[in-house]
This record gives C-alpha cells, sequence and structure tokens, in this order.
C-alpha cells in the first residue's frame, strides 16, 4: 500500500471508483475517432501466436462463454457488437475496427483499476488485481477472437471478387 487512507475512504473509492472507471472509460473510447482503431495497425494486428483466432477457441473455448459477455458501447452511442447485421464487407471492416476500440478500452480500464492498489493493504490489493483482470480479460479475448474471424471473412470475401 503505497497510499495511505482510511478504511472507509479505501471502501468508497473502491465502490465508486471502479464501476467509475469501467463506464468513463467505455464512454470517452466510443469518443474517439475512429482512424485511432485500424485492426491492421501495431497495436490491433494479428499476431502468429494467434493461430488467426483457433488459439482462443482452443485454450479458452470462447464461443462457450462469449455470448455472456456485457458490452457497454451501446450505452454511450456505439456500435453493437451483440450480433452482426450485415454480411457486407464494409459493415465488416467498421465492426472489426470497433473490436480495436473495445479492446483498447478494456486495456485502459485494466491498468486504471489495478492502479487501484495504491491505497488497498493486502490481500484486497490482490483482489483488486484479480478484479481488473477478471473483469477486463475475457472481453479483450473475446474481442481480439471476434476481430481475426470478421478479418479472414473480408479477406476470403475481397479475394472472391
Amino acid at each position: 500500500m503505497w497510499i495511505e487512507l482510511p478504511t472507509l475512504w479505501i471502501l468508497v473509492i473502491n465502490c465508486v471508483g471502479i464501476p467509475a472507471v469501467h463506464l468513463l472509460v467505455a464512454w470517452w473510447s466510443t469518443r474517439l475517432p475512429a482512424r485511432h482503431f485500424q485492426p491492421e495497425s501495431m497495436l490491433f494486428r494479428p499476431r502468429g501466436w494467434e493461430c488467426g483466432g483457433s488459439l482462443y477457441a482452443r485454450l479458452f473455448r470462447v464461443r462457450a462463454w462469449n455470448r455472456l459477455l456485457p458490452d457497454a458501447a451501446p450505452w454511450f452511442g456505439g456500435v453493437a457488437k451483440a450480433k452482426i447485421t450485415s454480411r457486407d464487407a464494409a459493415y465488416f471492416r467498421t465492426f472489426a475496427a470497433e473490436t480495436c476500440r473495445g479492446e483498447f478500452s478494456h486495456w485502459v480500464q485494466l491498468v486504471v483499476i489495478a492502479g487501484f492498489i495504491a491505497w488497498n493493504p493486502y490481500p484486497f490489493n490482490l483482489v483488486i488485481i484479480g478484479w481488473s483482470l477478471l473483469s477486463n480479460l475475457p472481453c479483450i479475448i473475446n474481442l481480439r477472437y471476434t476481430r481475426l474471424r470478421m478479418m479472414k471473412i473480408v479477406e476470403r470475401r475481397s479475394g472472391e471478387r
């Protein structure tokens, strides 16, 4: 614990701050320009070890639980990612870019919430780290998996023409 605070303040900051971080970062990321979220960029491009998304399907069994994840983007005027609403290649490219936005949002949330360890004593700091990971990594995994699948579809469709 780097910052000494009374227990009541720690509880209030955690109970109000953590949900606020989730919501504020989600809201903020929906306001950022789309040009920052390109699937081919260094941050979001496919990695060889991901095996085109099959790593996520095999190792994490993402198909079994991905429907259980919430999507807060529509709450803030963002693009819903629960269902594909078109078969158009342009839609798939937009959808893939929106998965980049969601991934970015969850990485930021993970880091900011992990920073709450600064005022949480042991073992509560471990609970904070656990929450930060458990509330964001499944979303990141699902978003990467979905984007890799969308990009395969776009590549296939562009090769057909």
